[in-house]
């Protein structure tokens, strides 16, 4: 009976260290997450993720001797992966109050306007014309958050995706989308029939996020962020994925 349990006891305690090493997350791997649908920063290019912020990302990685690795995911799921230790980062993430309390902000790297996309025959000729208006977004973003709070008789129509809500535009289910203005110029390339309206609706500005209370990963990313930007590598980054 005594050998019997210890048995048990033995198989039980081999059995705890193939599952807490099974589940436990390869330190020698970088993951980002991100959503891959807000070109220039990050798209889809034959198959694979590309962009400003994968790019920017590959250096962070080869700062800390990491492979990169890449998951696209929804973007309200963003924050919870990184949250939760599931991600190491994120990218082009606005700073927020609340979005503080679950993670750590980097330095911001990049600042882009929020804009309004219509159809080219729309009858809205202004930004200042679309408090009454039934206007899409992305679910958990700027425009999102911007759109929420100050137009109070809007009808707000929340996609996953930015290229929903272009085809929510194209086929007349929403009067306008609201965005922003880098990944707007590049869907307006590529799909004729709608326009961007002259003007901002607000300026935005990104950072990266890690895991609350992860300095160390926090102070390599700045590193990085700070490198990139003085020596113009993040401009350069901008202009190679706005000219393909």
């Amino acid at each position: 009976m005594y050998m019997k349990n210890i048995l048990r006891l033995s198989l039980l305690f081999i059995c705890l260290i193939v599952m807490v090493g099974c589940g436990k997350k390869d330190d020698n791997k970088l993951v980002m997450v991100t959503e891959a649908g807000f070109a220039p920063y990050e798209y889809y290019e034959n198959g694979e993720i590309v962009g400003v912020d994968v790019d920017i990302a590959k250096e962070i990685a080869k700062e800390l001797g990491k492979e990169l690795v890449i998951k696209d995911i929804a973007f309200d799921s963003i924050i919870n992966e990184v949250r939760t230790g599931k991600a190491d980062i994120a990218a082009g993430i606005s700073y927020s109050d609340e979005r503080a309390k679950k993670v750590d902000f980097s330095i911001n790297y990049s600042v882009s306007k929020q804009v309004v996309i219509v159809k080219n025959d729309s009858f809205i000729n202004s930004i200042n014309d679309i408090n009454d208006k039934k206007i899409a977004v992305q679910l958990g973003s700027v425009a999102d958050t911007y759109v929420t709070e100050n137009y109070k008789n809007a009808e707000i129509v929340r996609q996953k995706k930015y290229l929903a809500a272009i085809e929510d535009l194209k086929v007349g289910k929403v009067d306008l989308v609201v965005m922003d203005e880098l990944p707007a110029k590049e869907i307006i390339e590529k799909n004729s029939g709608i326009k961007i309206l002259d003007g901002e609706l607000t300026s935005d500005s990104y950072g990266m996020i890690v895991k609350k209370g992860n300095t160390e990963l926090l102070e390599a990313v700045n590193k990085v962020l700070n490198r990139l930007s003085s020596d113009g590598s993040i401009d350069n980054f901008i202009i190679k994925h706005t000219e393909e």
